[in-house]
């Protein structure tokens, strides 16, 4: 059962509770049809109404609720594109519409909603995607902190992609397009009202491009996935689970600031858990991975990208697991957040 019979905040961690919730709730009701296959995007065939032709296109949707709706690198109208981009992107689809729904709280300053209107259009400009549609409800004053947003990506999935979570295997390498923790560090920092000697800015950014330079150079790529909330664990995690495999990441190859890093060591916060908005997770074939490197690297968000690590047969009990090699020769488990480690990350 899901834990206490009631909503916790930790049912939208993006870890285990958030898994469960899925599972026990989400899934139940509506997962009987092909297409519900846990990827970030859903793949739907349609068909001409002559029958005689057909496309694939991506859907996904996500709703936004960060608090503070401003921060460094940011606001909640920049990321509520970007993270639904990016999600229709993972599956190698060309990113075309979005739609846009605000829940509005009673007293928001209008300049406050016009700056996040303008923010969500340059964002849309940069990734080459119109917003067509949308709707706005009002609450009363103490509802929603402000405002909500949610948005809804359209894409077409050209002919020959196939990518899922579900087709890693052993052998294939791992790749992160760039340094991690960025988003979640930014949010809490400036949350909390913590000061460093310069800005950590959230990482939030659209990755559709960065994707097709990829797909382009590296025609042996499984899947894609951003590492969200719960983090880079939590999306390799959740992808060995798809592909009933294990996965072994080297600490050392994963690329992250000096400032995120000091941070989490300061106040106990695992950096493998902390959330992303502007990088992603590439599985690919080992003999792609040297071409897919090299894509990322050429591409706008991408110049710190790294190789960290490869997928593995699981162990003998069968139980897809991943690791985390350290310097030092050993291994431990690289767990899914349980809990909430900072709610309202997006």
């Amino acid at each position: 059962m899901v834990a206490n019979d009631r909503v916790l905040m930790s049912h939208g961690s993006g870890g285990t509770m958030m898994r469960r919730i899925i599972d026990e709730v989400f899934l139940k009701a509506f997962g009987d049809c092909p297409e519900a296959r846990g990827d970030d995007a859903a793949i739907c065939e349609i068909a001409a109404p002559s029958g005689n032709s057909s496309a694939r296109i991506a859907l996904s949707t996500d709703t936004f609720v960060v608090t503070p709706r401003f921060f460094p690198g940011g606001d909640i109208g920049h990321l509520a594109v970007c993270g639904t981009v990016n999600d229709v992107a993972t599956s190698g689809a060309q990113v075309r519409f979005l739609s846009c729904g605000f829940v509005l709280e009673e007293g928001l300053p209008i300049s406050d909603l016009e700056r996040i209107c303008a923010s969500m259009a340059e964002a849309a400009r940069e990734a080459g995607v119109s917003i067509v549609t949308g709707d706005t409800k009002v609450v009363d004053q103490g509802s929603c902190d402000g405002l909500f947003i949610n948005t809804t990506g359209v894409g077409i999935v050209p002919e020959g992609i196939e990518l899922s979570g579900a087709s890693c295997k052993p052998g294939d390498k791992i790749l992160i397009s760039g340094t991690i923790g960025d988003h979640g560090i930014a949010i809490m920092s400036t949350r909390e009202g913590l000061s460093f000697s310069t800005t950590i800015e959230s990482d939030a950014a659209p990755l559709n491009h960065l994707i097709a330079n990829v797909l382009e150079a590296a025609p042996g790529v499984r899947c894609f996935r951003d590492p969200t909330r719960g983090g880079l664990a939590s999306t390799l995690n959740e992808l060995a689970s798809q592909s009933g495999v294990s996965m072994v990441v080297h600490e050392s190859a994963v690329p992250v600031s000096s400032q995120v890093r000091g941070c989490c060591e300061m106040l106990g916060y695992d950096i493998y858990q902390v959330a992303n908005e502007g990088k992603m997770v590439c599985i690919v074939a080992p003999e792609d991975a040297q071409a897919a490197l090299e894509a990322m690297r050429a591409s706008k968000y991408g110049e710190n990208a790294a190789i960290i690590g490869e997928v593995v047969e699981t162990s003998d009990n069968g139980h897809p697991l991943v690791y985390v090699s350290t310097d030092f020769g050993s291994r431990r488990i690289m767990d899914m957040l349980v809990g909430e480690q900072l709610p309202r990350i997006c």
